[in-house]
C-alpha cells in the first residue's frame, strides 16, 4: 500500500511538471544565469498510510493489554510482545512508521503500569473491552488492507 502512494505520487509531480512544461516555452539558456551547482534536494515527504490511526490505536491497546494481562494474573503479556514484534517486522513498513508504532505500544503499556498496581474490576473491564476492540480492528485492517 505504501510502495503504491509513493509510486502514485510520482507520477502526479511527473505530469504536474509535464504539463507546467507544455504551458511556456522553455527559457533560453545563459551561462551568466546558469547555477554552477544544483540546489540540494529536499527530503521526499511520504503521506501517512490511511490505515496509520487504527494501527496506532491497535498498538496502544496491545501495550495496556500486555500490562493488564499480566497483572490480572493470565500472564500472557508476553504473547502480546510477540504479536507486536511481528507487526514491526512486517515488509513495507518504514523506520519512522516503526517508530510510531513501537512509542504507541510503549505509551499503552506505561499509561497503565502508572495507573495500575492491582488488579482491580476497572481493569478487568478494560481487558475485555480492549480484547474486544483489538480483535474488530485487526478483522477489519487485514480484510481491507490485507494481501
Amino acid at each position: 500500500m505504501r510502495r503504491i502512494a509513493i509510486a502514485m505520487a510520482s507520477l502526479a509531480a511527473l505530469l504536474a511538471a509535464g504539463s507546467r512544461a507544455a504551458e511556456a516555452p522553455p527559457p533560453k539558456p545563459d551561462a551568466a544565469d546558469a547555477p554552477k551547482t544544483a540546489p540540494p534536494a529536499g527530503p521526499a515527504t511520504v503521506p501517512a498510510p490511511p490505515y496509520e490511526p487504527q494501527i496506532l490505536r491497535l498498538a496502544t491497546m496491545m501495550g495496556a493489554l500486555a500490562y493488564l494481562r499480566d497483572l490480572c494474573g493470565a500472564n500472557d503479556g508476553a504473547e502480546f510482545r510477540k504479536k507486536m514484534q511481528a507487526l514491526l517486522a512486517a515488509d513495507g513498513i518504514a523506520e519512522s512508521e516503526r517508530d510510531l508504532i513501537a512509542g504507541a505500544y510503549n505509551k499503552g503499556f506505561d499509561d497503565f503500569q502508572l495507573t495500575y498496581r492491582t488488579c482491580t474490576p476497572a481493569g478487568r473491564e478494560i481487558i475485555a473491552r480492549y480484547l474486544s476492540e483489538t480483535a474488530r480492528i485487526a478483522t477489519e485492517l487485514a480484510s481491507r488492507y490485507g494481501g
